[in-house]
C-alpha cells in the first residue's frame, strides 16, 4: 500500500484534495493526524507568486507536521509557472502540482484550470517547462475533461511532459460536482499512462475508498468534499483498507473538542476575527446531521468571537448529552 512521487514515498494512499477557503494548514493538520498520507496547499496563482500578492504568503506557509505536502499552482503561461516555480523551489514542498481541473468560470475564463484540458499540446509544455526549470517532481491534477472526455489524452501529454503523477476527477469541467463521478475514466487513464494515478471524486467513506481502488486500479485515493468538517475520514479509510477495521464515528464530545481546537489553531494562524469568520462555514460542515444542530448552525453565523463560540458549542453539547 502506497506510492512514490519522485523520491518521495506516500505511505497512506490517502490524499487531502486541495480546496479554496478550505484546506488551510490548521485544517491539513487535523487531517494529517487522522491518517491523511499526503496534502496539498490550497491552489496558488502563478502570477501572484509573481506580483508577490500579500495573499500568498499565507497561502504556501506549512507546518513541519504536513510533510509530505504538495504546492498547487494554476496558470497557463508555461514561462510564469515554470519561473515561479523556481522561486518556490527552496520552501519545504515535496513537489509541485498543476491545477488543471478548477471548473470555476474566473478561472476557466483565463484559460486556466480545466480549461487547460482543451489543449493536450500546451499541457505538455507547462509540464516540460516545469520539470526543466526545478528539482521538485511536478504532478497534475484533471478532470475528466472540458465539454468531452480528454483525460487520458491530457494525461499521455502530462507523462510524456514528465509528470511524476496524475490525479484525476471523474467529472467534465460542465459537470462541477454534481451527478456521478465517472470511475471508468479513471481506470482508462491509469491503464493509459506508467506513472501512479490518483483517483477524486465520490469518495465519502471507507468503502467507497476500498472500492475505487479495486475498480480502478489507481494507486491512491483523493478526498476533498467528504473531509469537510470530517477529518475522521482518514483515520476511517487507513483502517478499514488495512484490516478492514470499521471505526466508529466520533462522538458529540470528541466533535465539539475538534472544532473548538480547529478554530483555536485558526485564530493563530489567521488571527481571531478572520478566523471566526472563516469557522463558521466548518461548524455547519461539522455537525451537519448531528441532532439538534440547525439552531447552532444559525447561530454560529453570528459568533465573531472564540469565546462566543465556545460557549454556543459548550450549550449545544449540554443539551446533547443531557
Amino acid at each position: 500500500m502506497g506510492f512514490f512521487i519522485g523520491e518521495t514515498e506516500v505511505k497512506v494512499p490517502l490524499l487531502l484534495g486541495p480546496m479554496a477557503g478550505v484546506t488551510d494548514m490548521p485544517f491539513r493538520l487535523l487531517c494529517k493526524e487522522q491518517g491523511a498520507g499526503l496534502l496539498y496547499t490550497e491552489m496558488v496563482s502563478a502570477k501572484g507568486v509573481m506580483y508577490r500578492n500579500p495573499n500568498t504568503a499565507e497561502l504556501i506557509a506549512t507546518d513541519p507536521g504536513e510533510a509530505p505536502i504538495g504546492l498547487q499552482l494554476f496558470g497557463a503561461d508555461p514561462a510564469i509557472l515554470s519561473e515561479q516555480a523556481k522561486v518556490l523551489e527552496d520552501k519545504p514542498f515535496a513537489f509541485v502540482d498543476v491545477n488543471m481541473g478548477c471548473p470555476v468560470p474566473k478561472v476557466v475564463n483565463n484559460g486556466e484550470g480545466s480549461a487547460l484540458m482543451k489543449d493536450p499540446a500546451l499541457v505538455y509544455k507547462i509540464v516540460s517547462a516545469m520539470v526543466k526549470s526545478q528539482r521538485k517532481p511536478v504532478t497534475v491534477k484533471i478532470r475528466k475533461g472540458f465539454g468531452r472526455e480528454q483525460a487520458v489524452e491530457v494525461a499521455k501529454a502530462a507523462e510524456d511532459g514528465g509528470a511524476a503523477m496524475i490525479a484525476v476527477h471523474g467529472r467534465l469541467r460542465e459537470e462541477y460536482y454534481a451527478g456521478k463521478s465517472d470511475w471508468g475514466c479513471i481506470r482508462r487513464v491509469k491503464e493509459a499512462v506508467s506513472v501512479p494515478v490518483v483517483g477524486s471524486g465520490d469518495v465519502a467513506s471507507a468503502e467507497d475508498a476500498r472500492k475505487m481502488l479495486l475498480e480502478t486500479g489507481c494507486d491512491g485515493v483523493m478526498i476533498a468534499r467528504a473531509a469537510r468538517g470530517n477529518p475522521w475520514i482518514f483515520a476511517q479509510c487507513k483502517a478499514y483498507l488495512a484490516d478492514g477495521t470499521v471505526l466508529p464515528k466520533p462522538t458529540d464530545r470528541e466533535l465539539c473538542e475538534t472544532v473548538l481546537r480547529h478554530a483555536r489553531m485558526a485564530c493563530e494562524f489567521k488571527g481571531e476575527s478572520i478566523a471566526m469568520k472563516e469557522m463558521r462555514s466548518h461548524v455547519a460542515w461539522y455537525f451537519s446531521g448531528r441532532r439538534g444542530s440547525a439552531g447552532l448552525r444559525r447561530a454560529a453565523n453570528e459568533i465573531a468571537t472564540y469565546e462566543g463560540l465556545s460557549g454556543l458549542i459548550g450549550e449545544w453539547l449540554s443539551a446533547a448529552e443531557s
